[in-house]
């Protein structure tokens, strides 16, 4: 039995392996990760929690049915698509991450936020670490985001902030980035994992004793993961994700974690000189407008969360003028595109093995859902046999390795889609109900099937 008075000792944890060692390290010996060693809650000798005993709560619990809802209410920001993603707004005392690669925009997006939450009558606070006042004025002016509820502070030591946010009173901080704050309370490096935990927890623990909508910017890592333990996603209330290519300027806002809405919407911007502005119907930034069909294009309808978003697959087949056939793809997951193409030529008997294949998408979209493989076989299949599809025709559907046409989730959300875009065919697997009645439903079973299609177009034109 353990006794009484064990004497407490601390322990040592990894937050990339949750390896525990007895003492602290700088590497952790079994995952060999650098400066992830962070001290946890003591425990007895024995294993138990040392000292732990009950206490008089400081407020009793009541009934969840007794617990006012417009508490959480939400506060538009002004910026539709971020409502969209944030469920309606942000929510006081609530904490929101935004991460994203280095150049992406995320700066100038929250400076959008500050101007319009000031425009509404609110003030907000824009803490920045990475750049000095002077920068900041000079995107405000090029951005239009000028407002004189809009409070600036270049500062990185977490005091001083926080001495700001009570100086200014403000209703919405955005501290840019979490990174670069640091305190003198803890050990470590400015951007270490420890610094970053315990602003996170500083800055989290002022929002929520003062009601501040905070939102803060992440970096990332090169695998796209948010810089820091995985725990500081833990410690937030709103966890979003900031994407796009340099080459377009399409950026889309993902949800990842919401505490107060749902947590797969997406936001869809573009990024200008002047600013980003909202996109609210981007699925014709998917399409190549084009005045006559050509051949080896396909439209499909994916979905990216919730939301449905129209999209043109390209597909080019040509003579190998090398030994081993050339596979390109620009946006489409390649082990997906390899096995379309096997099912292709095993089961609909379609000669690809000695011509060179390249696939794109429009836009610098990203088709990672499986709806688009009959599109994209659709496409290969109108390259190879130099033959355009119809150009108001939709293919959704999921390829299996026997060539059969399988039914994927939300096929009445991508329907009503592309009926409201003008869409008049919609290629689906079979047994699909609920189509809208301005759509012409062929049913395909199997790759076969699509094939012979391809070749009724090629001979009678429709």
């Amino acid at each position: 039995m353990a006794r009484a008075g064990s004497k407490a000792r601390s322990q040592y944890r990894c937050s990339e392996c949750h390896h525990i060692a007895a003492k602290w390290v700088g590497r952790c010996p079994d995952c060999g990760t650098w400066g992830t060693v962070d001290e946890v809650a003591s425990v007895s000798a024995l294993g138990g929690t040392a000292g732990t005993r009950a206490v008089a709560p400081s407020s009793a619990a009541v009934p969840l049915s007794s617990i006012d809802p417009g508490s959480t209410r939400h506060f538009p920001t002004g910026i539709e698509e971020l409502d969209r993603v944030l469920g309606g707004g942000v929510v006081p005392g609530s904490v929101t991450l935004l991460a994203g690669d280095p150049g992406v925009g995320k700066s100038t997006l929250l400076l959008e936020v500050a101007h319009r939450w000031a425009s509404a009558g609110r003030r907000a606070l824009y803490l920045s670490g990475e750049e000095s006042a002077g920068q900041i004025r000079l995107r405000a002016e090029r951005t239009g985001c000028t407002h004189d509820e809009v409070f600036l502070a270049a500062e990185s030591d977490l005091s001083t902030a926080l001495g700001h946010i009570e100086a200014v009173q403000p209703s919405l901080v955005v501290v840019d980035s979490v990174q670069t704050m640091s305190t003198t309370e803890v050990d470590g490096v400015t951007g270490g994992v420890t610094q970053v935990r315990a602003v996170t927890t500083a800055l989290t623990m002022a929002a929520k004793t003062s009601g501040i909508a905070m939102l803060l910017v992440g970096h990332v890592t090169k695998d796209g993961a948010i810089a820091g333990p995985r725990s500081l996603e833990h410690l937030v209330d709103v966890v979003l994700h900031f994407e796009g290519d340099r080459a377009t300027p399409l950026r889309m806002v993902r949800g990842v974690k919401n505490r107060f809405g749902a947590a797969d919407e997406v936001g869809c911007f573009q990024l200008h000189e002047n600013g980003i502005e909202c996109v609210a119907d981007p699925s014709g930034l998917f399409r190549d407008q084009r005045p006559a069909p050509v051949a080896g294009t396909a439209v499909t309808v994916t979905l990216d969360g919730k939301r449905p978003l129209i999209g043109e697959v390209q597909a080019l087949v040509a003579d190998s003028s090398a030994g081993i056939p050339r596979r390109a793809t620009s946006g489409i997951d390649s082990s997906r595109a390899a096995m379309i193409l096997a099912v292709l030529e095993k089961r609909a008997g379609l000669p690809l093995g000695k011509h060179d294949v390249y696939l794109s998408t429009v836009g610098g979209m990203r088709l990672s859902d499986p709806s688009s493989d009959l599109a994209l076989a659709a496409a290969i299949a109108s390259g190879a046999l130099d033959v355009p599809m119809l150009p108001d025709a939709v293919f959704i559907g999921e390829v299996g390795l026997a060539g059969d046409i399988r039914r994927v989730t939300g096929t009445d959300r991508r329907l009503a889609e592309a009926a409201r875009l003008g869409f008049r065919i919609a290629m689906v697997p079979p047994g699909v109900t609920g189509a809208p009645a301005s759509l012409r439903i062929i049913e395909i079973a199997d790759i076969a099937r699509l094939l012979q299609g391809v070749n009724r177009i090629a001979h009678n034109g429709g």
